[in-house]
């Protein structure tokens, strides 16, 4: 059980630029749900946490400054988009006291007990303008370490976004300094955009994989899509992985050889190993078509790349069908 101290807003420790930011068609594209994530801090050095919330409020405070979208808010526009007014709202910050223990959590894997601790955020009853784009809680376990739950809004970042904002705050809260400033001009986007308006813009479905396919023997997904799902974690030994890998370049190794192709690196061999334990699980009919989507970030894939620091999304699902 987790209980509720005190909340706080935490606004830039300086003045920011208050001005309507762009989102490109990535930022658009995306859910305006947050993405989240639990760390857990063991009770080693119990000086160091008694100030927890002191400490993450005041430099939270100061890495606004520099990543000031993240105090802004959403608007909703015409036509289904939204934009970003950085307007200094803040962030959310919530202290929280939990019965339990980081061993509670047993493996870590997405449980209410977890979820509880992370900020609850209700879409449904709130204004999308009064929903912060940050919102971080702070919660003291019993066994005298903390957890800290952020949840950030996918409309603003993306993964490489979100760990370089976390990892500059991180210095500021150790008393370094932080220099790897993000980049936060998006209308590098603009011009491709101004010559594609946004109702013929490239969107996430592409003609090739659209529709997506059925369960044989049925017309739609609906029934599918109704069943619950259920979130676990499978641990791989690095053993195990070079067994995959090694295992799946060994079947092809004349395709390789004939085409001239590379070996299967360690990620897509084990993303095809799931992909296809999935299909026998699901008791597949052995002619079913699957789609896996793999997110991709495409910052050095542009000519010329996006700048390194570029903090936005630049992730895009690419599709594969067998």
């Amino acid at each position: 059980m987790v209980n509720l101290i005190a909340s706080h807003i935490v606004k830039p420790a300086k003045p920011i630029p208050t001005k309507v930011m762009f989102l490109s068609e990535c930022d658009q594209r995306k859910p305006i749900t947050h993405a989240t994530i639990v760390h857990f801090y063991k009770p080693e050095s119990p000086e160091l946490l008694k100030d927890a919330t002191g400490v993450l409020k005041d430099s939270l405070s100061e890495a606004l400054v520099e990543f000031y979208p993240l105090a802004g808010r959403l608007y909703r526009k015409d036509g289904g988009r939204v934009e970003l007014q950085c307007n200094s709202m803040g962030a959310l910050l919530v202290e929280a006291q939990s019965e339990l223990k980081i061993e509670d959590f047993g493996d870590f894997c997405p449980t209410p007990q977890i979820r509880a601790l992370i900020p609850p955020i209700d879409y449904s009853n709130t204004p999308l303008h009064e929903v912060p784009l940050l919102l971080v809680q702070i919660t003291k376990l019993a066994c005298g370490g903390v957890s800290i739950g952020v949840a950030a809004s996918h409309i603003i970042v993306d993964g490489q976004s979100w760990f370089h904002f976390f990892s500059e705050w991180a210095k500021i809260a150790r008393g370094e300094k932080s220099d790897d400033k993000p980049f936060l001009d998006r209308t590098i986007f603009q011009q491709y955009e101004d010559d594609h308006p946004s109702s013929t813009a490239p969107k996430s479905q592409y003609s090739d994989f659209f529709p997506l396919p059925v369960l044989i023997g049925q017309s739609s997904s609906l029934e599918e899509r109704k069943k619950s799902t259920v979130c676990a974690m499978l641990k791989l030994s690095k053993d195990q992985i070079e067994q995959i890998k090694n295992k799946a370049n060994y079947q092809d190794l004349m395709i390789h050889k004939t085409n001239n192709e590379s070996p299967f690196s360690r990620f897509v061999a084990v993303s095809a190993h799931i992909w296809k334990c999935l299909s026998k699980a699901r008791m597949h009919n052995p002619d079913q078509e699957t789609v896996l989507y793999v997110s991709v970030d495409f910052r050095n894939r542009l000519k010329p790349p996006l700048p390194g620091r570029y903090f936005g999304n630049a992730v895009l699902p690419v599709p594969a069908r067998a």
